[in-house]
């Protein structure tokens, strides 16, 4: 009972069934049912259990901590695709922006005339 508690079965598949048990055990189905002790402990780790190995708990908890891991990524990756998002439309406007201010810029004629040309001394 232990190999296949512990999920390290030798003659069997390492699931939790009586078949299994019997045959890790080396004995008849006969001879089993009639160690009833065996069969009341076997009864009562199944019932606080469930027919998951040791092994097999061990890595469906391990797959809940991937999926979960995957998860908080997965939204991680939509948040920073939204800010990307965001960014890439600022940049569009603010380059949009800056062509039209130079071809502002560009069609203005007129000379530049100094600020300070009109002043005296005394100012």
């Amino acid at each position: 009972m232990t190999r296949l508690i512990e999920g390290r079965p030798q003659t069997t598949d390492d699931k939790m069934t009586k078949e299994n048990l019997y045959r890790e055990a080396g004995v008849s189905r006969a001879t089993m049912n009639r160690a009833s002790t065996v069969m009341d402990e076997w009864d009562a780790y199944l019932d606080q259990h469930g027919r998951r190995t040791i092994g097999e708990s061990r890595r469906d908890a391990e797959i809940a901590e991937l999926e979960r891991k995957l998860k908080a990524k997965t939204q991680e990756c939509t948040r920073l695709q939204q800010q990307l998002d965001a960014a890439a439309t600022v940049i569009g406007a603010l380059h949009h922006d800056n062509e039209a201010m130079r071809e502002h810029i560009a069609s203005r004629s007129g000379s530049v005339v100094s600020i300070t040309s009109g002043r005296t001394s005394t100012d």
